[in-house]
């Protein structure tokens, strides 16, 4: 029986594990998923070692860059964006020791695909993403690629983010996509939100939250009592799901 995991940090509430359980019971398919919650990313080779079944991961924070070095290969995508958060597995019959790791990243797919169909081209021209870990990255791209400028926010600035303090009217007026990348929110600290003017948000602006513990985040019930449109990280999460899938049970 083949087994499947996750790495990250920490690994309370995991959505991949419960979706692949009940995916696996469904389909009839014979194998396992497990949470691997590791301290620190050198733990990633025990886990391969004592997990000799083990054939893809998937990883989330705070691994999704610090993963690549530990890599035999990644694909042209994630190493455009910097960041992997699927790895396949492959290992020669007979050589515990042995194994082949590609990195990929099916958060780009999950994202893409999910944010596409609310996109207002004459409305929605530019955004701005809240947080810069490895999630942020897969975000960007898909900006970059629908030709949507972009600017990150983050505690501190630079020419190509701005500082939570310098997001005023003007700022949100302009940027009409905002995305919440960072775990601001998250069930149990759920009573927190990214630090933004909520009061200057309208109808014509769409916030979207990687968030999916609680469905309804503080910063998504924010910005629906100003009008905006607003959609959380469940779908997404589980198109990378399957894209991750796909790219594992391909031989």
């Amino acid at each position: 029986m083949h087994t499947y995991g996750l790495i990250g940090f920490p690994l309370k509430h995991s959505f991949s594990s419960k979706f692949f359980t009940e995916k696996f019971a469904r389909e009839g398919v014979e194998a396992e998923y497990l949470n691997f919650e590791i301290e620190d990313i050198l733990q990633l080779r025990e886990v391969i070692l004592f997990n000799q079944h083990l054939r893809g991961l998937n990883v989330t924070i705070p691994y999704k860059e610090q993963v690549i070095p530990f890599l035999n290969e990644i694909t042209p995508e994630a190493q455009r964006i910097g960041a992997v958060n699927t790895i396949k597995i492959e290992r020669e019959p007979g050589n515990m020791y042995f194994y082949h790791l590609t990195g990929y990243n099916t958060d780009y797919v999950g994202f893409k695909k999910s944010i596409e169909p609310l996109i207002r081209p004459g409305l929605h021209k530019k955004a701005l993403i809240l947080g810069t870990g490895g999630a942020s990255k897969a975000v960007r791209q898909v900006f970059e690629e629908m030709n949507i400028p972009w600017k990150y926010v983050s505690r501190t600035g630079s020419d190509e983010r701005f500082t939570y303090n310098e997001i005023d009217e003007a700022v949100l007026l302009e940027h009409k996509i905002v995305v919440n990348c960072s775990p601001i929110g998250t069930f149990p600290k759920d009573e927190e939100c990214p630090d933004i003017p909520y009061r200057f948000l309208t109808h014509e602006h769409l916030l979207y939250d990687l968030i999916y513990n609680p469905s309804e985040t503080l910063f998504l019930k924010k910005g629906k009592a100003q009008g905006a449109t607003i959609k959380n990280g469940a779908e997404m999460l589980e198109l990378q799901a399957l894209a991750a899938w796909e790219i594992w049970s391909k031989q």
